[in-house]
């Protein structure tokens, strides 16, 4: 049965609640300490703009964040790979039909890549249609004499540096809910309109990669998929008698952050009566928001959407354990993804008690490598940047604690573009602390390009092969 039969039969068949304590309610974490949240001087204007938003239709549909709650059970099991990628922070200045699109076509190939390379179901996340909010290190910014609030996305106020494009506007929510409705729109268009068709898979080479080692490379392995899809034609196989060859699900995801935009897009489904985030499938906790008594994780606790919780090097056992109990109570499957962002050079040392404690306690969790968060550096040009290299370090050593400790490393968790930039150092473009002001765009984090996506994927093909070889050796079955 594919997706839409899926999502028909779940809205005809109503599901069990979830028995979440009685004292949790959309807007209790109001009671709670918060953290990250901007200071907005007009409070009214505020309260305005999130009722407006309590009345706007969702974005994204319960029938849906429980379809892909099944599939990250999948995933948890051994059985999938959750690949989830794209914007570091989405801007209003960059909203264009062609940068959604090309960003789409880079986690297209980076499938086709897991799927054929290592044989893997791949289930596609998308940091994209709402990932606008952004922590940070410090609430204030200051420039030579002037000081300034910190830019926390678009979602709340402007990059320049200057008193009025930093002033948080609550205005901006409606602006960052329509820009996210729109791109929704366009990417179920994509996904379900032909475009992801197996048969356009050469057409997905972007111009600007094709010539590279990486396109080739690409190329090459559409070219053998091609072989074996005409020859499944010629038996009577095609995207015309097989429609999950003709399109794909792609779900969205991004951190909640903004807990009044997100309480406003908090609905109660009619039929299993639980509360689901409407404002995209998949939500996540981030390292600076994850105090077990904060507001966060009040909010949190309380919704039926899959979640995840990234998981820095200061994460400990016992917190973790503490988190998974109040975040997930019944260990349902799907429900947690468990985002390590460790660093490089800290991984193999933190990782590990927190797979043993996990495991200790019988624990549904689906692991994923954040392999961009814990590199950032500040180049000598003055670009903050991402060496290449330590970013497939990390992903070498997530897959060698996973190997060594019999547990399965199910999902990769990356900030990626479609666009030609320059702002990770390194990668078989060999691009140069020199050449980072070429094409760096980003008004937050550098992510990374095309042709070095498609050198993550490569790689992840080969480690997820030999994890799918370890799971049949240790009679775990393959996925």
């Amino acid at each position: 049965m594919n997706d839409f039969a899926n999502f028909v039969a779940e809205e005809f068949v109503a599901s069990t609640a979830e028995s979440y304590p009685t004292a949790w309610s959309p807007d209790s974490w109001r009671a709670y300490p918060v953290q990250q949240l901007p200071t907005y001087d007009d409070t009214s204007h505020l309260a305005d703009v999130e009722s407006r938003l309590r009345r706007s239709p969702p974005l994204v549909f319960a029938g849906e964040v429980r379809i892909l709650r099944r599939k990250l059970s999948e995933v948890a099991a051994g059985r999938g790979f959750l690949l989830q990628g794209g914007d570091c922070a989405e801007s209003f200045a960059e909203f264009h039909a062609d940068n959604i699109r090309d960003s789409l076509r880079v986690l297209l190939q980076m499938a086709v890549v897991l799927k054929f390379g290592a044989g893997v179901p791949v289930l596609k996340l998308g940091r994209m249609a709402g990932q606008f909010a952004k922590p940070r290190s410090s609430d204030v910014e200051r420039q030579g004499d002037l000081e300034l609030p910190s830019y926390r996305g678009d979602i709340v106020n402007g990059f320049d540096f200057t008193p009025a494009a930093r002033r948080p506007d609550p205005e901006r929510q409606i602006q960052a809910y329509s820009q996210a409705a729109s791109t929704l729109n366009l990417l179920r268009a994509f996904t379900g309109g032909g475009y992801a068709s197996l048969a356009n898979m050469h057409k997905w080479n972007l111009d600007f990669v094709a010539n590279s080692a990486q396109g080739a490379r690409y190329e090459d392995l559409t070219t053998r998929i091609s072989e074996a899809l005409d020859f499944m034609a010629a038996c009577g196989i095609s995207d015309l008698t097989t429609p999950p060859m003709a399109h794909t699900t792609l779900y969205t995801s991004h951190e909640a952050l903004l807990l009044g935009f997100e309480e406003a897009m908090t609905r109660t489904d009619s039929l299993s009566g639980g509360h689901y985030n409407t404002a995209a499938h998949f939500i996540w906790i981030g390292d600076r928001t994850r105090d077990p008594d904060g507001a966060h994780v009040e909010y949190m606790r309380g919704l039926d959407n899959p979640i995840g919780l990234k998981a820095g090097p200061s994460m400990t056992p016992d917190a973790l354990l503490r988190l998974l109990d109040i975040l997930d109570p019944r260990n349902e499957a799907g429900r947690m993804t468990l985002i390590v962002r460790m660093g490089h050079d800290k991984l193999a040392k933190h990782l590990p008690p927190l797979v043993r404690a996990v495991q200790r306690e019988g624990r549904s969790v689906v692991w994923s490598c954040d392999p961009m968060h814990g590199n950032t550096v500040k180049a000598a040009s003055g670009y903050k940047t991402r060496p290449f290299d330590r970013i497939m370090d990390e992903v070498e050593s997530f897959f060698a604690v996973h190997h060594a400790e019999g547990t399965y490393p199910g999902g990769i968790h990356i900030e990626m573009t479609g666009q030609n930039v320059t702002e990770c150092t390194g990668g078989a473009q060999a691009i140069t602390d020199a050449a980072l002001s070429d094409r760096y765009h980003t008004h937050c984090d550098p992510r990374l390009n095309a042709q070095q996506s498609l050198e993550v994927a490569f790689l992840l093909a080969e480690k997820l092969k030999t994890a799918r070889q370890d799971r049949v050796a240790n009679g775990l079955g393959a996925v």
